[in-house]
């Protein structure tokens, strides 16, 4: 059995893990990270690719409102570190942010390893330490962590801990969602992939013609809700941005009736009526795509969608098609593809400080919880804020 002074426990080296960290050394406690990966925080390096979209500007009501059915839950959280407190911190490790045309927040290095470094080295200050290729095993009969380490595993009993394992997307970077039958006497949902793309299936002439090109300046449409951005074309399907907004709706529509049908505006900058204007030009021998491209200005890739939808059977005039194109989805990608995971321990099973109420003395953040939220910011600052509540609560215990 470990002999250490009375320590915290962090299981988990991600941005929930290192923010309940930072919180509960800021008061005093010695604190331990332990992470099953060789380094910390590689899901945050990982969206750093993307510019790390910190948080957003909107207003803070209309902030809560992107988490659906976990809003009640989360709000508190947010609301004690809302994303000007984020956007403080985050400054204050001298990461100088702004704000985008879309109201998301950024740093200026739009990368995540300049923050990563500066906070780890904050943390070390602090006297956190941080412990990886250490794993989680579960409980032992009398409450004790068991530890994989290099060494063997180890039971540790730390004066309290905060589980901050992630959910289960991109089980590659560390979080495979493994710790779910860990945990006596507390119901996991199970996880479902969120913020991913879809598939469809493309004519081989079509995916090979265009895998991997942007669709710009669209708008999709679903469930009555429309989404403007941008997504690409795989090979399996298409993924992106607007898609990711819709998601959440699309996957469960595939889940109740088998597929989905998604519909996609390639002109939403022209209404209806002046594209049938346009339309309704002679073509004068011009071929289809050629008439295409001068009359609607559609670029190749919104011409092969056109042409792929009536070689399936489509039988709307142009102009109709063009503004609502149907997108037959067949299924989601997996989680290994998802930017983040639905799913996770159910927010009755927690206190106000997300205290396992079958467990006092264990606490849970970030995506372990059972929330889910559209990209654009929401993600982060839910793990930061969460993680927060958790190490506040923590600090409670304790005291």
């Amino acid at each position: 059995m470990n002999t250490e002074p009375p320590f915290v426990a962090v299981l988990g080296a991600g941005p929930a893990g290192l923010m309940a960290a930072e919180t509960i050394a800021a008061a005093g406690h010695p604190v331990r990270v332990f992470d099953r990966m060789p380094s910390p925080a590689r899901k945050l390096l990982m969206a750093g690719r993307g510019g790390l979209n910190l948080t957003h500007s909107e207003p803070l009501e209309r902030f809560l409102a992107q988490y659906a059915a976990a809003a009640p839950h989360l709000a508190p959280a947010i609301r004690a570190f809302p994303p000007a407190d984020l956007i403080a911190w985050a400054e204050a490790l001298g990461q100088e942010v702004f704000t985008g045309s879309s109201g998301r927040v950024f740093p200026r290095a739009l990368k995540a390893s300049p923050l990563l470094r500066a906070w780890l080295a904050r943390l070390g200050g602090q006297g956190v330490r941080l412990l990886p290729r250490h794993e989680w095993l579960g409980l032992t009969a009398d409450g004790a962590l068991r530890m994989g380490t290099p060494d063997g595993e180890q039971a540790i009993r730390p004066a309290a801990t905060i589980l901050a394992l992630g959910g289960a997307s991109w089980p590659r970077l560390g979080a495979d969602g493994g710790w779910a039958g860990l945990l006596p006497g507390v119901p996991v949902a199970p996880f479902r992939p969120s913020n991913m793309g879809f598939l469809i299936s493309w004519s081989e002439v079509f995916r090979q013609k265009f895998e991997g090109t942007p669709l710009k300046r669209i708008a999709l449409s679903f469930a009555g809700r429309t989404v403007r951005g941008e997504a690409i074309v795989t090979a399996q399907g298409i993924e992106g941005g607007a898609v990711y907004a819709l998601s959440a709706a699309l996957r469960d529509a595939i889940a109740a009736e088998g597929s989905a049908t998604l519909l996609l505006d390639l002109r939403p900058d022209l209404d209806a009526a002046t594209l049938a204007s346009r339309l309704d030009e002679p073509r004068r021998g011009q071929s289809l795509s050629t008439f295409l491209r001068k009359a609607a200005a559609l670029p190749p890739v919104a011409i092969g969608l056109v042409q792929e939808a009536l070689h399936g059977g489509a039988t709307a005039p142009l102009p109709e098609l063009i503004k609502a194109l149907p997108l037959r989805l067949d299924a989601p990608q997996g989680l290994e593809r998802a930017i983040s995971s639905a799913g996770g321990i159910g927010f009755a099973a927690l206190d106000e400080h997300f205290m396992l109420r079958a467990h006092p003395g264990l606490f849970v953040a970030g995506e372990m919880l059972d929330w889910e939220a559209p990209t654009g910011g929401y993600l982060l600052q839910a793990c930061f804020a969460t993680g927060r509540t958790a190490g506040a609560g923590a600090v409670a215990w304790l005291g």
